[in-house]
């Protein structure tokens, strides 16, 4: 039986949403930042480079791209996508990598392929395979997550990991709900879902993306989990139950320029959220959604080289990690959750390696730390201590 199901094309005309220039904002953070923020950006550069703690690519590997980890007890989980054929990031050639080690023993890696171009699923070739991230639903279950394209169509597929057993579930289809509408997480079942609804979209390209960094709200006693999803313009909010089916929140309301990834925070009923734009723009955007009201907060613009950004919180402040001059560049964005256009910049830091994509979580002994792709050759993670950077 086929994990695929039968998608009902939607009768309702579809709208496409042009992308066009902010033309309202309350604030500009530009990328030409004080004294201050450049020094302590040294002291985290050098501080990322001291406390490396491992590359998680496997020998023979030629392209590493687009990291997720967590540590949970004694061992540190890493995905990733790898192309083992040319030292290019093409979907032709990839496949999705799940690695995990001791904290004891980075050398002691374990690396699986989850799945990779020349599979086959449900019967049907696996043509493509791009973005690859993974959730933690409980202290033995992770849900690993990935573009796949099978036959002619993009999909986000899953399998379960069970830490106990060390053991792979079966590949699943990921579902994608508006209103009472769902279908496959696909190009097209999301564009069909939308439409049904009354929804527009922006313009669709490409992969299908979901941001790796999940953050709770309860609603009616039930703990939902929100992300980003995306795919070419088309960036909007997403929650889940299951981390399987997903379902459509909100896109921001207003002119803009959007383009790939969106991360996604929230704190209470409000929702955070920062995008890249397409590269002619010099500046990602900053907003909020209210999940209550319903309603886009005016945006922040600030200066960003057009690459993906991360929030984390600590100590009940909220941060912003984005590329703000180039991927050699690392800015950290004390947002003001109050009011956004009072966020600033604590540092801006010019590591000692590219810094692709940096995804931040929670380490070990109190520490933080960054998974990055260096020069799309290593899957690299390493640790900071966060009271040097954002204590008051």
């Amino acid at each position: 039986m086929s994990i695929f199901t039968y998608e009902t094309p939607s009768e309702k005309p579809s709208k496409l949403i042009p992308g066009e220039k902010i033309a309202e904002f309350q604030a500009i953070l530009s990328t030409d930042v004080h004294e201050e923020a450049k020094a302590l950006g040294d002291g985290f550069a050098v501080e990322i480079e001291t406390r490396f703690f491992a590359d998680f690519e496997k020998a023979g590997d030629q392209m590493v791209h687009v990291s997720t980890f967590c540590v949970i007890g004694d061992m540190v989980y890493m995905t990733y996508y790898a192309n083992v054929e040319a030292a290019a990031e093409d979907p032709n050639h990839q496949r999705a990598r799940f690695a995990f080690c001791p904290l004891a023993d980075p050398s002691n890696m374990t690396v699986y392929d989850i799945q990779a171009v020349g599979d086959t699923c449900s019967g049907l070739p696996v043509n493509l395979v791009y973005d690859t991230i993974f959730a933690q639903k409980d202290d033995d279950t992770l849900i690993l997550l990935w573009t796949a394209k099978v036959g002619d169509r993009y999909y986000r597929l899953y399998r379960t990991y069970t830490i106990s057993t060390d053991t792979l579930g079966e590949i699943g289809v990921n579902r994608f709900r508006v209103g009472e509408t769902e279908y496959d997480f696909s190009t097209s079942g999301i564009q069909n879902a939308l439409t049904e609804n009354g929804f527009g979209y922006k313009t669709m390209y490409s992969d299908i993306g979901i941001m790796q960094k999940f953050t709770s709200r309860t609603e009616h006693g039930e703990t939902w989990y929100y992300t980003g999803t995306y795919s070419g313009d088309f960036n909007a909010i997403i929650k889940s139950r299951d981390f399987i089916t997903w379902e459509f929140v909100a896109q921001p309301d207003f002119p803009n320029e959007s383009k790939w990834e969106n991360a996604v925070y929230v704190i209470g009923d409000r929702c955070f959220y920062f995008v890249r734009q397409h590269d002619h723009t010099g500046y990602g955007f900053l907003t909020v959604y209210d999940l209550v009201k319903k309603t886009w907060e005016t945006p922040v613009l600030i200066g960003d080289s057009q690459s993906r950004g991360d929030f984390i919180c600590y100590e009940g402040r909220l941060y912003l990690f984005h590329a703000p001059i180039d991927r050699e560049h690392i800015g950290i964005v004390r947002i003001d959750t109050e009011h956004i256009a009072n966020s600033r910049v604590v540092l801006q830091a010019h590591m000692h390696t590219s810094c692709f994509y940096p995804f931040v979580q929670t380490f070990h002994n109190s520490l933080y730390a960054m998974s990055y792709t260096v020069n799309r050759q290593h899957i690299r993670l390493g640790a900071f201590d966060p009271k040097i950077y954002f204590e008051e």
